[in-house]
């Protein structure tokens, strides 16, 4: 087998701009006038994302081998997974913000755009820890852990907008306007600019991919420590999960153990950091105690819903 092609500048910088070149056509020609996105619409984006990201880990196999590749989709599966918890704060925040339907997509794209620079400086402070300090890993590890049984005990709460301080720290440093401007994030008022309510669900929505950044993204790097695996999995997941979002924030109420699936998810992970010293988990094996864990709580929650829905005709 040919040696790997070694990852340069340039390939980060190709697949940064080659996602951009895909995200354009969506604003600029099928999304230019803003409109609700509908369920078949969104799933046609999803497959679409799915299909590149397919395409993306066959690369990989050719250039870099089949290992990269696998680590390539097992993170991409992981990540995927814990930010279905993402959909539903995004969910809440458009509703306690009163977005209207046809506005989200245009929060959803720019917020995109945001968590390619967030997540690549992340990623990039976290390699470079981990190369740095080993015991950075187990320190991650432990940190999954704790956040996965958290996970598991805590309800979802309102979003609360009052109580953001980073709401607040933006409310006394800008004018913010008490009315929105159709789907525009500055307006006018009292004859200088102001932020609309639809800029500050942008970045509440900003604010929340940070915080669940921090619990996604060190479960990765129990999968793998290349940056650019870890960058390139996070953003198609990223990319088709919000895609997805039309069709999943209605339905997602009704997955009541899903969450315990991903606190699941991240106990598994964070052991796996904790152990790699003296243990190594194969990345297919890591790929497939995922899946069946986030398909149990699923098929789980599927057949409350359905003895629900029976009980009550029953009643």
């Amino acid at each position: 087998m040919p040696a790997p092609v070694p990852i340069t500048f340039w390939h980060w910088a190709g697949f940064i701009l080659i996602i951009l070149v895909f995200l354009a056509p969506d604003l600029g020609v099928f999304h230019r006038s803003s409109r609700v996105v509908k369920s078949k619409e969104a799933l046609l984006w999803s497959a679409l994302w799915f299909s590149i990201a397919i395409l993306f880990a066959r690369g990989l196999d050719v250039w870099r081998g089949p290992d990269e590749s696998l680590e390539f989709v097992t993170g991409y599966f992981v990540e995927f997974s814990l930010s279905m918890d993402n959909v539903v704060a995004i969910a809440l925040i458009f509703t306690s913000f009163g977005v209207a339907a046809r506005h989200q997509h245009r929060v959803l794209f720019w917020g995109i755009l945001g968590a390619l620079v967030m997540r690549g400086m992340m990623i990039g402070l976290g390699a470079a820890l981990i190369q740095t300090f080993r015991w950075t890993l187990y320190l991650l590890g432990a940190f999954l852990i704790f956040t996965g049984v958290k996970w598991g005990v805590s309800k979802q709460v309102a979003v609360q907008p009052e109580n953001n301080p980073v709401l607040r720290l933006a409310r006394r440093m800008f004018p913010v306007s008490s009315d929105y401007d159709g789907d525009k994030f500055l307006t006018w008022m009292d004859g200088r600019r102001a932020w609309t309510p639809l800029a500050l669900a942008l970045l509440m929505v900003e604010t929340a991919d940070v915080i669940f950044a921090v619990d996604s993204i060190p479960a990765v790097f129990a999968v793998t420590q290349k940056p650019f695996i870890i960058f390139t999995s996070n953003i198609f997941a990223i990319l088709g999960l919000r895609s997805l979002y039309f069709v999943v924030a209605g339905a997602i109420q009704y997955f009541r153990f899903l969450k315990a699936g991903l606190a699941g998810v991240l106990i598994f992970v964070g052991g796996k950091m904790l152990a790699s010293r003296w243990v190594t988990v194969p990345t297919g094996l890591s790929l497939a105690v995922v899946a069946a864990m986030i398909a149990l709580s699923m098929a789980l929650s599927i057949g409350h819903s359905t003895l629900a829905v029976r009980k009550e005709k029953r009643e």
